[in-house]
């Protein structure tokens, strides 16, 4: 149910009483088997189904908002729930009923000289925030992937999903209540106000960990504020450098997938960089191909005498900047040592790739590059959990601590040592 308008210290006392009914579900949640959540995954997927009309009733009025605001095409079309979509959402949770469990799983074991016996295992990391934007899958996919591995989550949506969210929030925690689930194990915060973001980020007595998914601002503004750890990521600005040892045919195939596929999204290529050795080779190729897909270019002056396609200076500001669409910086280079010093100091620590047939090189590359994701000879949208294996993801992380790179069930779990003895004391 939606909250009306609330004052500060009304938003305050509502997130810190859900907080308090998160760390006691957590407490629940630990002891339920993989039998049982998975039961309980299931029930909420049939739930979600069985609840379409209300749901799609929902999202209806988020739409209509959107259209009143004046909200793009592919934002709204971002918030678009339709049967078809729907079924996607439910299955999209009944996957996750059936990934392995990692909770519990031993990662290590030894027996100490004195005859202490020394267990690693994964264990829940306890209640999890997750504050998002726009698409309203994302709390069936955060809240599904946070209870698999045993978490409470409190979760903050945007204004512009808000009804939809509640609609699935209250689906996920219906269904799963009649399978076990633990009361306020999955919670979504009922009002918007930005006040919500900053009293989330100082309940570290309650909130293990916060994950932001969203623009720029929002993820500082977290940062910012947080007394609890937060993984997030910042901007995607990916990179394709083709080395002078690359497969040109398969380097132009790379570069056109990389930007083209899907522009709007983290693990897009932003921008190319190209050996000068293959510059005179490579640019006409791969800039009538960018043409063809209505790519502006943006690029340096070498580059644009030679793409053969119409080109705009590139400015200092393109090399740090994250489109999310079709617009491409152009770069070149004169070996791997510039390419690999422009992608540390321009890039986002996100995905980056090299185009060669040199392995050497490759691994040089692979070495040097600080970022969470560096590909050889593979396209930078193969930077995700799914093309991983993982099964899912809930967002990719380009921090170093506690994780890096597509982050699937294993990164929503922390560890804990089981010490076992024979009544061992030390001297």
């Amino acid at each position: 149910m939606l909250a009306g308008h609330m004052t500060d210290t009304e938003i305050q006392q509502t997130l810190i009483e859900m907080g308090r009914r998160a760390r006691a579900a957590a407490h629940e949640l630990v002891k339920l088997t993989t039998a049982q959540k998975n039961a309980i995954l299931l029930a909420m997927a049939d739930e979600i189904e069985a609840r379409e009309a209300a749901i799609l009733e929902a999202n209806a009025k988020d739409l209509a908002r959107a259209r009143d605001n004046g909200l793009s095409t592919a934002m709204i079309d971002r918030l678009t729930l339709d049967p078809k979509r729907l079924a996607a959402v439910a299955a999209a949770v009944r996957e996750v009923a059936v990934l392995p469990d990692p909770v519990g799983e031993q990662l290590a074991e030894w027996t100490r000289p004195n005859g202490l016996r020394i267990r690693k295992v994964r264990v829940p990391i306890g209640v999890i925030g997750i504050i998002f934007e726009s698409r309203p899958n994302v709390t069936t996919d955060a809240a599904s992937l946070c209870f698999k591995t045993g978490n409470a989550t409190l979760l903050r949506g945007g204004s512009e999903a808000i009804h939809s969210n509640v609609a699935l929030a209250a689906a996920l925690q219906a269904g799963g209540e009649r399978a076990g689930l633990p009361a306020h194990s999955v919670q979504l915060i009922p009002f918007t106000d930005r006040a919500s973001v900053e009293h989330m980020a100082r309940m570290d007595q309650f909130l293990d960990l916060i994950i932001p998914r969203g623009g720029k601002g929002l993820i500082e503004k977290v940062v910012a504020s947080a007394r609890m750890p937060v993984i997030k990521h910042y901007d995607g600005v990916c990179h394709v450098y083709v080395h002078a040892d690359a497969d040109l045919a398969m380097a132009a195939d790379i570069v056109v997938n990389s930007k083209c596929q899907k522009p709007g999204v983290c693990n897009a290529l932003e921008t190319l960089l190209v050996h000068r050795d293959v510059a005179s080779a490579f640019y006409p190729v791969v800039g009538r191909r960018l043409a063809e897909a209505r790519v502006e270019i943006r690029a340096d002056d070498e580059a644009r005498g030679l793409l053969g396609v119409p080109a705009v200076p590139a400015q200092d500001s393109d090399w740090d900047t994250e489109y999310l669409e079709l617009v491409l910086a152009v770069k070149t280079v004169a070996g791997l040592d510039e390419a690999i010093a422009h992608i540390n100091r321009h890039g986002s620590h996100h995905t980056d790739s090299i185009v060669t047939r040199d392995r050497t090189a490759a691994e040089r590359f692979q070495h040097e590059i600080d970022s969470a994701v560096v590909l050889h000879n593979a396209s930078t949208r193969f930077n995700d959990g799914g093309e991983f294996g993982f099964g899912a993801e809930i967002g990719i992380s380009t921090d170093k601590l506690h994780a890096r790179g597509p982050m699937g069930l294993a990164e929503l779990c922390s560890y804990k040592y089981l010490v076992d003895g024979e009544g061992q004391v030390r001297g």
